[in-house]
């Protein structure tokens, strides 16, 4: 029995598949960079996929390479940030983004659905705290996760009571796609204070969560938006 995680070496993949081997789980690890994923896989002696989300087979692929291995548990940890504002974008940035951020989902849920379903599986997704808290400039990346949490819901009314969805919406992490508005050290000190617990997220605020959500223990869970932002939803 395994978990899959796409996205598996960001910093939010990467640290929830070392939280679920270390809870005793088997994970199958999915990235498009092959040296990376293969560093991950061999640290955690774990199966792999080398593949693209915005491959139109990616899917397929992580289904012929798990062959006929029962998955309980599917975390899509894959985003991004394409911050402008709405006059500066254009068609093919929305579509792009849906692409990698929702369709990816829909494509890699509809495949292994099945599989889950025979294992009382469990599905946890990825949104942001932009997509209920405004914020300027983040019309295209907010219209695309607020489509995630739409999914989220709509999916865990469709799957119950044989598969749990769920939703982790975290604020900015310390992550490879957030290199470029973090690596001024004053922009990344005035983002910190914006939220009550005064820092930036980092991948390990997410895998405990994740690690329960994909769980037994939280077996009457489901259909939920769960923030971890360091309060910037909600007491900011």
């Amino acid at each position: 029995m395994k978990k899959i995680i796409i996205g598996a070496t960001g910093a939010i993949g990467s640290s929830i598949a070392k939280k679920l081997v270390s809870n005793g789980s088997e994970v199958h690890l999915v990235a498009r960079n092959q040296a990376e994923v293969e560093r991950l896989a061999s640290e955690l002696n774990s199966t792999f996929s080398v593949t693209d989300v915005l491959d139109d087979n990616f899917a397929k692929k992580v289904q012929d390479d798990l062959g006929d291995t029962p998955i309980n548990g599917l975390a899509h940890c894959v985003g991004s940030i394409d911050l402008k504002p709405l006059k500066l974008s254009k068609k093919e940035d929305f579509i792009k983004t849906f692409n990698l951020n929702l369709i990816s989902a829909t494509e890699i849920i509809r495949v292994m659905h099945e599989n889950l379903k025979a294992n009382n599986g469990s599905i946890v997704l990825f949104s942001t705290v932009a997509a209920r808290k405004g914020f300027t400039n983040h019309s295209i990346i907010s219209s695309a996760k607020a489509a995630i949490e739409g999914l989220t819901v709509s999916l865990a009314a469709e799957f119950a009571p044989n598969v749990r969805v769920n939703c982790i919406a975290p604020s900015l992490t310390k992550s490879k796609i957030a290199e470029f508005l973090l690596k001024n050290e004053k922009i990344a000190e005035g983002i910190a204070k914006l939220h009550p617990l005064k820092r930036i997220g980092e991948g390990i605020d997410f895998s405990a969560l994740a690690s329960f959500l994909l769980s037994k223990d939280s077996s009457w869970i489901t259909g939920q938006i769960i923030g971890v932002d360091g309060g910037r939803s909600s007491i900011a």
